[in-house]
């Protein structure tokens, strides 16, 4: 093939120099190789470039590992990398074909080997490198690819490569193709999530914000430790923590003390008498600071001077008006500490018969706590919860406040597990759930979960009853889900973390039915538990008693 381009070359030279006269002197067998050169010049699609390699115009040469590595013969004298579209020179060189055409129009018609003149019109297609060069075998493109092929091949391989690397539509990162819904759908940073407390979607990487700034997020009272939604947090400091830090009632008096809510009952009885001189104090000087002597008028001016000018008779007359008003003072004081000593006589008397109230109120509540807590192991996994009082929960919810309401706890058995519910209404501006009832269980600390299986599995049955003839009640039924969080075994009173209905019932069915009657809505929950005894149960091996044996 190379003899045959040098002729080709010397024939063309020929034709330059003598014109069609040495053109019509070609014998039938160079005709016949020319226009065999010329089909071949045109790429078979076995034989076509890969398209995985071109950049942007102009084309270098293929830039690819080979395996073994290429010959200097195949290799471009100007991008140094491997014959792309080869041509030939009259001078016998190769190069790229875009190669040397920007080398021609750029650094003029020269070689960039040898220096001899040439013209784009001189160029011809090396058939034969090309096919050489298509024919070796490389190493894939992508990363982590061990696969070899021919060149022609490269390009079909890399198109189906699982290495292959598109970007995610998501957050633009670089992903394997055969991982890519795989990563939209759990590792993406920008992959769409939703908040379980509040439905409201946001993308993953601003899970942290949102988790610190969501309303209805659980969270944790720094000071007591109970476990309330956000925004019941500041209500809950300002009114209920027990051990929330608060100022003495008379500190506006001069008291500086600070402590807990739950102490400021015995700060108040063991220092009432510094209370009451702290007051007498307070009150005494702002009687003293309070008193001003009216300013002369004009004409009381002659009897001012002439007070003033006697200032000696005065002294040593009558006492003034502000000694008259000290010695009231003192008397007042007098006064108040003797009342103070009664005061203190008596408070403490109160104090030992608050002791005894205080007694037997705690008394009381542990009976009242005992009987609810045998009046819930009663249910067998069907309790009934009256709202009481729903028209205000539903006036707080009109005016954008909140609502969310737990309900006592109860049993599923004689032993079962201890579970509550916990009810939302929520506000008119909520995204994608407003107006409407949310509804949720939690598991709690029961007497008996050292004897169940857990994590907790079973149906649950829950409904909002309609107290009307019609009966027709709302009952919307769902199966545990054993790998969430909200169905394992509690480390804390109640879990924070429930499962249940987001949008369980709109409010506006309320109306149209009679789910509200004297006042009052029934939310009912019917659990029937599941015992897998594959599971290793935690503590003593118990057998279910009551009406669960026939589950």
């Amino acid at each position: 093939m190379s003899c045959f381009e040098s002729d080709k070359s010397s024939l063309e030279n020929d034709e330059g120099c003598c014109g069609g006269a040495a053109a019509s002197q070609l014998s039938n067998c160079a005709l016949a190789m020319l226009e065999k050169e010329g089909n071949d010049s045109v790429l078979s699609p076995t034989e076509s470039t890969p398209t995985s390699l071109q950049g942007g115009a102009p084309l270098q040469g293929y830039d690819v590992e080979f395996d073994p590595p290429l010959e200097s013969k195949y290799e471009c004298p100007i991008c140094l990398m491997a014959l792309r579209a080869a041509v030939q020179t009259p001078c016998g060189h190769r190069f790229c074909r875009s190669c040397i055409e920007k080398s021609i129009r750029d650094t003029g018609q020269r070689c960039p080997v040898d220096n001899e003149v040439l013209r784009e019109d001189q160029l011809f297609p090396d058939n034969f490198a090309k096919r050489e060069i298509l024919s070796l075998t490389v190493h894939c493109t992508n990363v982590g690819c061990t696969d070899k092929m021919e060149l022609r091949r490269l390009d079909g391989h890399v198109t189906k490569c699982e290495f292959a690397t598109v970007p995610c539509p998501l957050c633009q990162d670089a992903v394997w193709k055969s991982q890519l819904e795989m990563h939209q759908s759990q590792h993406c940073q920008r992959r769409p999530v939703s908040c379980p407390d509040c439905v409201e979607s946001f993308v993953y990487e601003d899970s942290k914000v949102h988790e610190s700034l969501c309303p209805f997020a659980n969270v944790v009272c720094q000071y007591c430790g109970m476990e309330l939604i956000r925004d019941q947090l500041e209500s809950h400091y300002d009114t209920d923590c027990p051990k929330a830090p608060i100022a003495c009632t008379f500190s506006t008096f001069g008291c500086r003390e600070m402590m807990q809510r739950n102490d400021l009952a015995q700060h108040m009885q063991e220092f009432t008498q510094m209370h009451m001189r702290c007051m007498a104090e307070y009150l005494h000087r702002h009687s003293l600071t309070g008193y001003t002597q009216p300013p002369p008028s004009d004409d009381r001016g002659a009897a001012a001077a002439e007070q003033g000018a006697h200032a000696g008779a005065s002294s040593s007359g009558a006492p003034c008006q502000c000694c008259g008003e000290l010695q009231t003072m003192r008397e007042t004081t007098q006064q108040l500490e003797g009342r103070l000593v009664r005061q203190d006589h008596q408070l403490r008397e109160l104090s030992i018969q608050a002791g005894l109230v205080a007694e037997l109120r705690r008394k009381v509540t542990s009976l009242e706590e005992n009987l609810k807590e045998l009046e819930a192991k009663q249910c067998q996994g069907v309790y009934v919860w009256p709202l009481e009082g729903f028209s205000g929960y539903l006036r707080t919810q009109a005016a954008g406040q909140p609502v969310v309401v737990h309900s006592p706890g109860f049993y599923t058995g004689r032993p079962g597990y201890k579970l509550c519910l916990r009810l939302h209404l929520q506000t008119p501006s909520a995204q994608r759930c407003s107006n409407y009832i949310s509804l949720f269980v939690h598991t709690m600390q029961g007497e008996f979960d050292g004897q169940l299986s857990w994590p907790f599995q079973g149906t649950i049955r829950l409904a909002v009853l309609d107290q009307g003839p019609e009966g027709q009640h709302h009952v919307e039924v769902m199966e545990t889900k054993p790998d969430l969080q909200a169905f394992q075994r509690p480390t804390i009173q109640r879990n924070p973390k429930g499962f249940g209905y987001v949008t369980f019932l709109h409010l506006m069915e309320l109306q149209q039915r009679g789910f509200v009657h004297d006042d009052t809505l029934l939310v009912r929950c019917e659990v029937t538990p599941r015992f897998d005894t594959s599971l290793r149960r935690e503590g003593a091996a118990m057998q279910p008693r009551g009406p669960e044996v026939s589950l």
